[in-house]
């Protein structure tokens, strides 16, 4: 991070360890709070979003709404939020892998940096989970590469092109001559595993059911841990493999809030994540649990998603 940034991070962390939690209790919005939401109404991320935002709304009494703002996986909407003046009243609800991949490819020609944000806390990390059919001859990702390498190599189902990065990564590193097969996402790409047509892909959730039915097995977690559904598999990063992804649905506001605002909302977004409600949804919407990184833990993650980005593209 730049130095400006650090000084102004330390002087505001000392301000704010000063005034104590009279601070965030004492914030409130000036007229509304907008929530915006990085994609469209009905998915995963705006379902979330929605849910947050009313029972945010319920529990401090401020007037809040949601709002869809799409266009480029979050970039447009966060390209807005980092012109606006830093009021603390707009909030934007993204994930992390399309910004973190447009500040690596073209950070030259966006209208934000890592500089640009506040950032408040994280709602989840969705847990990515290479899969294969249950009789494929290969138990993990060393036995997946070294039946690719016998074989003249191996068909594997994406649905999302950070998945593709991943592997070309491994093929990269081992000399695996993994194939890609494009899908329209998880359902297609299970489709295409249970037909012979790929022998593994990916899915961040939805094919749990299928573990635990016996149709399928999971080769390696893609993300930086192992899943809490299935502790003993490995991850890609275990297996030698020097890159990871780890999707994270996270808040930021524009850089330069008033500390006193920073708090409050980071604080009033825990407290509605902190609840059965939330916790519901998430599940429900992204197959997971709660995951609430914190305003220092979702800046690191970010921090490090870069670093981690530029080992996907070979940088």
């Amino acid at each position: 991070m730049k130095l400006k940034r650090t000084i102004t991070g330390l002087l505001a962390g000392a301000l704010m360890a000063f005034a104590g939690g009279a601070m965030a209790e004492d914030w409130e919005p000036n007229g509304t709070l907008r929530l915006q939401i990085g994609f469209a109404a009905g998915g995963s991320t705006d379902t979330m979003g929605r849910v947050i935002a009313k029972v945010m709304k319920e529990q401090t009494g401020w007037n809040i709404i949601a709002e869809n703002k799409t266009g480029g996986g979050g970039v447009a909407m966060f390209t807005g939020i980092a012109k606006m003046p830093p009021k603390g009243n707009v909030i934007g609800l993204g994930v992390n892998m399309p910004i973190l991949i447009n500040l690596v490819k073209r950070g030259d020609q966006l209208g934000f940096d890592l500089d640009s944000f506040e950032y408040l806390g994280t709602v989840s990390r969705a847990q990515l989970a290479l899969i294969a059919r249950a009789d494929a001859p290969f138990d993990d990702l060393a036995g997946m590469i070294e039946y690719s390498k016998a074989n003249d190599g191996l068909a594997i189902g994406f649905g999302a092109p950070p998945q593709k990065l991943l592997m070309e990564v491994v093929n990269r590193e081992t000399d695996a001559n993994f194939r890609f097969v494009s899908t329209k996402g998880e359902a297609e790409t299970q489709k295409l595993i249970l037909g012979g047509q790929v022998l593994a892909g990916f899915s961040a959730g939805t094919h749990i059911k299928y573990l635990e039915s016996g149709d399928f097995k999971m080769i390696a977690s893609a993300n930086d841990a192992r899943h809490d559904y299935a502790p003993d598999v490995q991850t890609v990063r275990e297996a030698g493999i020097s890159a990871y992804l780890d999707p994270y649905f996270y808040f930021a506001t524009t850089a330069g809030t008033d500390p006193a605002a920073v708090a409050a909302l980071t604080n009033a977004l825990e407290n509605a994540m902190a609840t059965d409600e939330v916790a519901e949804i998430v599940r429900n919407a992204a197959t997971t649990e709660v995951l609430n990184l914190g305003a220092d833990g979702t800046e690191k993650m970010m921090v490090d998603g870069v670093d981690n980005v530029k080992v996907l593209f070979g940088q």
